[in-house]
């Protein structure tokens, strides 16, 4: 069995002396992992840093097994992220929440697109930040597990809406949640799509959406927690902390 495409890097672990695991979401296979042999060597590392997209081999004797990988540097994408600390905590987020959530082998429709699109937004505008937590709605739709934010679960109406039920998912206006507001997650106007917005209310907005995907999405490895990357990420948007211009 063999295929042969590009892919984005978003995780690699060492395998003996000189190989990785190499882990990439492929835009027609979804997120595949493979041995690359002289991963670990000094002419490899760099280019298998996350957000890379590689030229990729896969072979394999049986379809169900590991596999085995070549692969080429088609396009360095990294480097240029990770001259600012706020983008090197988003490229962070992204490929650990992907490498995190991505059922093997399972394609989901528009996930590539989007994490790529994410990625090249980031270096052009500090707007990257509301992209972000776009991506995060997404992700949580193609598995199925959308939310509902629209109108109130309760009233059926769309004004007022300031809440989202913990275990529904749906929102709940400020009149309906009465004396249970305080058991709710926030839904601040980002959250519901309504204009530019800044990055601590972003991050507000980032506790609800990370709830669910604490609640709902299961690891792809056993015992794995959400990663820390995407904390630090919600933490430098909570403290409204610019990142460092990167060099000309």
């Amino acid at each position: 069995m063999e295929w042969q495409g590009q892919g984005m890097v978003i995780a690699s672990r060492p395998h003996g002396e000189h190989a990785v695991i190499l882990d990439v979401l492929t835009p027609e296979r979804g997120r595949y992992a493979g041995l690359l042999r002289g991963g670990q060597s000094r002419r490899m590392a760099p280019l298998l840093q996350p957000g890379n997209i590689l030229s990729l081999a896969w072979r394999a004797r049986l379809e169900d097994q590991l596999g085995t990988f070549t692969a080429e540097l088609q396009r360095d994408r990294a480097g240029r992220l990770m001259a600012d600390r706020r983008m090197l905590a988003g490229l962070a987020a992204v490929s650990g929440l992907l490498a995190h959530a991505l059922p093997e082998r399972l394609h989901l429709p528009g996930i590539y697109e989007r994490s790529s699109e994410l990625l090249d937004l980031m270096p052009l505008t500090p707007a990257w930040t509301l992209a972000y937590l776009r991506w995060e709605l997404a992700l949580l739709e193609a598995l199925g597990y959308g939310l509902e934010l629209d109108r109130c679960a309760v009233r059926g109406t769309n004004e007022d809406l300031c809440f989202v039920s913990p275990r529904t998912g749906r929102a709940v206006s400020r009149q309906a949640a009465g004396e249970w507001a305080d058991r709710l997650l926030p839904l601040p106007d980002c959250l519901k799509g309504q204009g530019p917005a800044p990055d601590e209310e972003i991050a507000l907005a980032l506790v609800t959406t990370g709830h669910f995907l604490q609640r709902h999405v299961p690891p792809q490895r056993s015992g794995q927690a959400i990663p820390a990357s995407r904390a630090r990420l919600v933490e430098l948007l909570r403290r409204g902390m610019p990142g460092r211009a990167a060099p000309a």
